[in-house]
């Protein structure tokens, strides 16, 4: 997997870059797995915005990932590749003995035909795609879509090109090293993927142009002081002014820079060591 580009035959396309997907299967999404989603603008019941920069964008189906991985102790067969438009990670179809179909994240080495498999009690190898819980797991290795609490599915490092690093299981709990440098405990018996998510080069594509962003659903942003005094603290006066205040604050007057955002989360008691703080 690589990055291509194009010849710069548009201002477009001369800064576009996209990830090369040639070893996917270009196929239409599994029939029993897809549902159509229905496009929202980022308006709540009322028909108000409570979600900025959202709109447009081009149709989707949305496909059903298997997060929860609940076939235990039966293989798998890999049976397509595929692109999905609603996440950065490429997904896996997987097929059961009885026929039941599935889709799972790929992560970075899965093969078409290749067996993948689940469990809570088994022995089964370390190898990419295999979903085992954390306390039969070797530490160093590195994991994604980990649970939280057992059963209820994987929630945490399921996008691409990301892994946690499992340190040490002791006490009941297993202590991951996050994506970003966090580390946190976790039950031993939570289900953890092994391997990396796959798609790692994503972060490095280039869009080119403004167009890509609004197919993707997104629409402009401006700074507040582009803004009308009316829409924003920072708004106002002739051209381009400094924001008059003594730090800047979001469009609804609140303290932007500095402020803690987390409080009191009962969560809290399981992070041994906050994430890496962003150099200035």
């Amino acid at each position: 997997m690589a990055i291509k580009l194009y010849k710069p035959t548009t201002p477009g396309r001369r800064g576009a870059s996209v990830v090369n997907t040639s070893h996917l299967d270009q196929k239409r999404p599994e029939r029993s797995l897809k549902v159509i989603i229905k496009e929202k603008g980022g308006r709540n019941n009322q028909g108000k915005i409570s979600v900025r920069h959202k709109g447009g964008g081009a149709k989707r189906f949305y496909r059903i990932i298997d997060f929860k991985r609940n076939r235990y102790d039966d293989a798998a067969l890999v049976i397509a590749l595929e692109y999905d438009p609603n996440r950065t990670a490429h997904i896996a179809l997987i097929q059961y003995p009885d026929g039941e179909k599935r889709y799972i994240l790929a992560p970075e080495g899965l093969q078409k035909n290749q067996q993948v498999l689940s469990t809570r009690s088994q022995k089964i190898p370390i190898e990419p795609g295999n979903a085992i819980p954390l306390k039969d797991i070797p530490p160093g290795m590195s994991v994604h879509n980990i649970e939280i609490e057992p059963c209820k599915g994987g929630v945490l490092v399921r996008s691409a090109g990301l892994s946690a690093t499992l340190q040490v299981v002791e006490g009941g709990y297993a202590q991951l090293k996050m994506p970003s440098g966090e580390v946190r405990k976790v039950k031993e018996l939570c289900l953890a993927t092994i391997g990396v998510v796959s798609n790692s080069d994503y972060r490095n594509v280039r869009l080119g142009k403004a167009g890509r962003m609004r197919h993707f659903g997104i629409r402009p942003t401006v700074t507040g002081k582009s803004m009308n005094p009316v829409d924003h603290p920072h708004g106002g006066g002739e051209g381009h002014q400094p924001i008059g205040l003594k730090g800047p604050k979001t469009k609804w007057g609140k303290l932007a820079l500095g402020v803690k955002t987390r409080r009191k989360k009962p969560t809290d008691k399981f992070i041994l060591q906050r994430r890496k703080k962003k150099k200035k």
